[in-house]
């Protein structure tokens, strides 16, 4: 979903506004081919760990706190689960205030947040290759037990973090309490959701995408309007490069109640568009650029997004390639297939955003998955035998129509329908009974009734979606948007909607399902309170939702 660029001096809905954004986009063509080219293209295949040589640094010459970004875990395994911290000591700067050196880092992992019943530690080289970040695959862990890790470098010690493992594969667990978020504009407003985020109790979270947006941030963090501090310059730019994504991640992860909702649970990431470029689809560009130029953005957005997230060796990019879809099994109750819509996707039709459907959107081959990832995904269900089955995904699945409007997006699912279709049908020839879809992308919260045909007016429901609204994209949003009474009455599965900021809460059961949809009243001043919206559920065996 576009969100208008903060751009200092320039109207949004301006001719002048326009013609600057177009030259700013001038520039920073111009700005990437300077500095990256055929040279970086070289870079992203050799300049790994083991083939550079780095010097080592002493952790005990860093002067200022590394531990800025705070810790991170995620794709929890019954018996492993992924550690991540990245040493920045000067976080707003080119490399970290690092010198291009390997770095030795300690870390821990223990029962007690006091770190009395250590039960893993080791060390960790931290590359200034993938720019300083480190991440720990600790093994040899109890299933579904909670435990506390920290990082040391030098004399520093880094915040407590707190995780969780998957339980066993085949185990019999009565519930698993996740969340789903999604859609973080720092220039939107603050991330006050995840204050209240870490206080839930809860197994894992999963991040449905735009993570962080490309957009420039001016120096008073655009609806932050900052009085008592200033962002360096460099952030008031799109970004293109590999240093400006660093930064960019830089900026976002300083961020207290982001860090605070990394520390208190494991996250499963997934990518939308902006973590690149918006709206991009596959190979191609939402802007008129050559291919091989975008290629070299992507593999650039790409590689910052592996060194900030916990993710684990197999998601490692290859250049502008990345393999991000994956399977996550947590006992017998739930399989989670988290999706990756972005980079193996047909382009959108009819030159994107909402249009009439035609030969074009519904022509049979075009895909939102690639064969690969559609085959992968049918194929995990058929081997499933969980009871749930839940995918974790980024753009709206079910079909959206306002009363008496014809157009659909072309950038969601609408504007892919016979490959919904595939998905569908092949969830129904595995014998899915209990498929579960959640979303993100489009900033307010919804909830859905799939049907296997949204044209028939009495076709069964064979599934439910929950669409998490933003963390602050859309600065404060409306509990009715302006759009409000003619999308429900232009789709009788859609049960829920709402304009606020927040997330969503999904408790899975043996019998039912509920989905609390959390908000709060404003993102654009700091504090505010979270309240409930709505809580529906689902009864497992018997699809559809209904008021908890």
């Amino acid at each position: 979903m576009t969100i208008t660029p903060v751009v200092l001096g320039a109207s949004a809905t301006s001719g002048h506004g326009h013609e600057m954004r177009a030259a700013a986009r001038h520039i920073h063509r111009r700005r990437f081919l300077t500095v990256t080219g055929a040279a970086a293209a070289l870079a992203f295949a050799t300049n790994l760990p083991g083939t550079a040589q780095a010097a080592e640094f002493d952790a005990k010459k860093i002067a200022d706190d590394p531990f800025t970004l705070g810790v991170a875990s995620g794709d929890p395994l019954p018996g492993s689960v992924l550690l991540w911290t990245r040493l920045a000591p000067k976080p707003y700067e080119p490399d970290g205030g690092l010198p291009q050196a390997r770095v030795q880092v300690r870390w821990e992992l223990a029962h007690d947040a006091r770190f009395s019943r250590t039960v893993r530690r080791g060390h960790v080289t931290a590359h200034p290759e993938f720019d300083h970040s480190v991440r720990v695959e600790a093994g040899g862990l109890e299933p579904g037990r909670v435990y506390y890790y920290r990082f040391r470098a030098g004399d520093w010690i880094s915040p407590v973090g707190r995780t969780r493992t998957a339980p066993a594969r085949d185990a019999h667990i009565g519930e698993l309490r996740l969340a789903a978020v999604s859609c973080q504009a720092y220039h939107d407003g603050y991330f006050t959701p995840y204050k209240h985020l870490a206080d839930e109790d809860l197994d894992v979270v999963f991040h449905l995408g735009d993570y962080l947006y490309e957009y420039a941030v001016n120096g008073v963090g655009g609806a932050r309007a900052y009085t008592d501090r200033r962002l360096p310059a460099h952030f008031n730019r799109e970004t293109v490069t590999l240093e400006d994504y660093r930064l960019r991640y830089a900026l976002y992860k300083s961020d207290p109640d982001l860090m605070a909702a990394h520390a208190a649970h494991p996250f499963v990431v997934t990518w939308d568009d902006h973590e690149t470029e918006n709206n991009y689809a596959g190979g191609t560009p939402e802007n008129d650029v050559p291919p091989e130029e975008f290629l070299l953005r992507r593999a650039a957005a790409y590689r910052a997004y592996w060194e900030n997230q916990p993710l684990r060796a197999p998601q490692r990019p290859d250049g502008a390639d990345m393999r991000l879809y994956r399977r996550l099994r947590f006992g017998r109750l739930a399989q989670f297939d988290i999706l990756d819509t972005r980079q193996y996707r047909s382009n959108q039709a009819y030159g994107d955003g909402w249009q009439l459907p035609g030969p074009e959107s519904e022509d049979p081959s075009r895909t939102m998955l690639g064969a690969e990832q559609e085959r992968w995904l049918i194929d995990g269900w058929r081997e499933s035998r969980a009871l749930w089955n839940v995918v974790p995904q980024q753009v709206t699945f079910a079909r959206r129509r306002s009363v008496g409007d014809p157009k659909v997006s072309m950038d969601a699912w609408d504007g892919y329908p016979a490959s919904r279709k595939r998905v569908l049908d092949g969830a129904e020839a595995a014998g899915v009974d209990n498929l579960m879809v959640l979303t993100g992308d489009v900033h307010v919260s919804y909830a859905f009734d799939l049907k296997k045909d949204f044209e028939g007016a009495d076709s069964r429901t064979v599934g439910t979606e929950f669409v998490t609204t933003s963390i602050s994209s859309g600065k404060d949003g409306a509990e009715r948007p302006a759009n409000y009474d003619r999308l429900m009455q232009g789709n009788a599965h859609l049960k829920f909607y709402n304009g606020r900021r927040g997330y969503t809460t999904v408790t899975l059961g043996e019998d039912v399902a509920r989905a609390d949809f959390r908000t709060v009243s404003a993102v654009t001043t700091p504090g505010a309170p979270v309240t409930t919206a709505a809580s529906l559920v689902t009864e497992a065996g018997n699809p559809g939702l209904k008021p908890a």
